[in-house]
């Protein structure tokens, strides 16, 4: 299955750019380069949260695996207005762990920059990536891990209409599922 040609997310205040191969392979060898990729400006705090070196190395042997058939099913770039009105910044992102399994589950991840949070910018990227993944029809469910003690992103699942359904893959984290409306 590959995902639609539209590389580009919208919501009221973002724009979501999916992650390529070429994007992730600057970001490991040199991150600086990423806001000329971008067309952004990207903080020096980025990477942020779990989307750490692991992270991009994964999501780097997905791309080399998959190809252009697979971009979109893994990061996404949250670029939000600049402070000068004019400007993009990188204010996060979100993406897929992959495409659908066999049982249509497709699972997301997010994070925001410390600077751009409680500002909604999260429950934003996770709002657009679930509407997203139910453009595909053999999409059935969306699902989230976050951490037991992580009570801002509980709360961003909980708006977004995720509901809470048990402990998680790994000690000390939370499942929370959003089944096909």
């Amino acid at each position: 299955m590959t995902l639609k040609t539209t590389k580009l997310l919208e919501s009221s205040r973002l724009v979501l750019v999916a992650s390529t191969a070429a994007h992730v392979s600057t970001e490991l060898e040199a991150p600086e380069k990423l806001c000329l990729m971008l067309d952004a400006t990207v903080s020096p705090a980025w990477p942020s949260g779990e989307y750490d070196r692991e992270a991009m190395e994964f999501f780097l042997s997905r791309f080399e695996e998959g190809g252009e058939s697979v971009e979109g099913w893994y990061g996404w770039y949250a670029l939000g207005p600049g402070r000068d009105g004019a400007s993009r910044e990188l204010v996060g992102a979100g993406g897929y762990f992959g495409p659908p399994g066999e049982d249509g589950t497709v699972e997301i991840g997010y994070s925001v920059l410390p600077e751009w949070q409680r500002q909604g910018y999260a429950s934003e990227i996770v709002r657009t990536l679930v509407a997203h993944a139910f453009t595909f029809p053999e999409v059935a469910r969306v699902i989230a891990h976050t951490s037991a003690e992580n009570p801002a992103s509980i709360k961003v699942l909980m708006a977004t209409g995720f509901q809470a359904a048990g402990p998680g893959e790994n000690v000390g984290t939370l499942r929370f599922e959003f089944t096909r409306p």
